[in-house]
């Protein structure tokens, strides 16, 4: 099935700009999130589709790349860790494809001196979706991730070859990993067929791998989350990719993050924010309130006559800032209760205190009821 366009996923225009992007993911994160949709396949699926839509659109080069060529701009060899998106490549290997047969070599590399591609190859990146708490994303934490990929081959230590047998140079291109093939006017350079572009053959390929060098197998990796992250961070995990053909470096692997919603705290960059009920006794007499932190709890004044929507801040409560600027604030919203249950004798002490309000002690009523008495005539 053919893939929805990313700003369609994510329900914004094509003119959007970053934070109106950050926004809808979070919203529709939030709404499609395994944890509130337990057992959900599809919820699932649109989940994971806003992960990957959320990569290619908060990133500036890679939303350019995609602007330009679409999802053609997104290398599908570049497999993701078992059920994840593809990585991110070079968008003129687009082209490359097409003038080249789809294998190797191209008409830019018969032009341009295309070099020689002999030798081990990089393994791919992988992509690996991480959820992880509203505290772990705060605070930091360490995880232990498992998957599976392509290690080095435990037999001939990643070189594809049998323990003591030789690798000779390919005799079909000589080496360079490339044959020239005429095309009319043109003389292309195309991936040598023998030896697959390594310009080299194994006398004995190792029979445990095949010759590649590497086997599938399953693996655990350590990861340390630093505090400050966010849901759509990407964190870069150096060689824990695929392993390189027959000895080539390894791939990376790219985690991306994904936040649960926490039951008290709303996050705003690096600030939080928080509703916190009192009485309206508290309200109107003022007292001191304890409100919660991720790091415990602290002490808040509340003046005598506050409003409901009243805000206190706590400086410092916040979130560290991810590139190391300090902590983000805490914002605690005053939620004035109202009781909605009076026993007889609290109602008549409210009554007398009713007889005794002449209107001044409510000034906000007070102002609205003189602005609107031409609505009552």
């Amino acid at each position: 099935m053919a893939k929805r366009d990313y700003y369609e996923v994510l329900g914004v225009e094509r003119t959007a700009d970053a934070e109106e992007i950050k926004k809808a993911y979070r919203k529709l994160a939030v709404k499609y999130h395994p944890d509130k949709n337990p057992g959900d396949h599809a919820a699932e699926e649109k989940f994971k589709e806003l992960g990957e839509a959320y990569e290619a659109l908060s990133d500036p080069q890679k939303r350019a790349a995609y602007d330009q060529y679409g999802h053609a701009a997104f290398d599908a060899r570049q497999r993701a860790s078992r059920g994840g998106g593809g990585g991110f490549h070079d968008p003129f290997d687009i082209f490359r494809e097409v003038f080249g047969g789809g294998g190797g070599g191209s008409i830019f590399e018969s032009f341009f001196g295309g070099g020689e591609r002999s030798g081990p190859q990089r393994g791919d990146d992988l992509r690996y979706d991480l959820e992880i708490t509203f505290e772990e994303a705060a605070m930091g934490c360490e995880k232990e991730i498992s998957l599976s990929k392509l290690d080095p081959c435990e037999v001939c230590e990643g070189s594809g070859a049998e323990r003591g047998s030789a690798v000779k140079t390919c005799a079909t291109c000589g080496g360079r990993g490339q044959v020239m093939m005429s095309r009319g006017i043109f003389s292309i350079a195309q991936t040598c067929p023998h030896c697959k572009g390594q310009g080299r053959v194994l006398e004995k390929p190792c029979r445990s791998c095949h010759g590649e060098g590497r086997k599938e197998r399953a693996s655990k990796i350590k990861l340390k989350i630093p505090p400050g992250v966010d849901a759509g961070n990407r964190l870069r995990s150096g060689g824990n990719g695929e392993a390189g053909f027959r000895g080539g470096p390894p791939g990376d692997l790219y985690v991306i993050l994904h936040v649960a919603q926490h039951e008290i705290f709303q996050r705003d960059g690096d600030d939080l924010h928080c509703e916190v009920p009192i009485s309206f006794i508290q309200a109107a007499l003022g007292a001191e309130i304890e409100v919660p932190t991720l790091e415990g709890k602290a002490a808040i004044k509340i003046p005598a006559g506050t409003q409901s929507g009243a805000v206190f801040r706590v400086k410092g409560k916040g979130v560290k800032n991810l590139q190391g600027y300090g902590h983000g604030d805490l914002h605690a919203r005053i939620q004035v209760e109202v009781p909605t249950r009076l026993s007889h004798e609290q109602k008549a002490k409210l009554q007398e205190f009713a007889a005794l309000c002449d209107g001044k002690e409510a000034p906000l009523a007070q102002s609205f009821f003189e602005k609107a008495k031409k609505f009552f005539k």
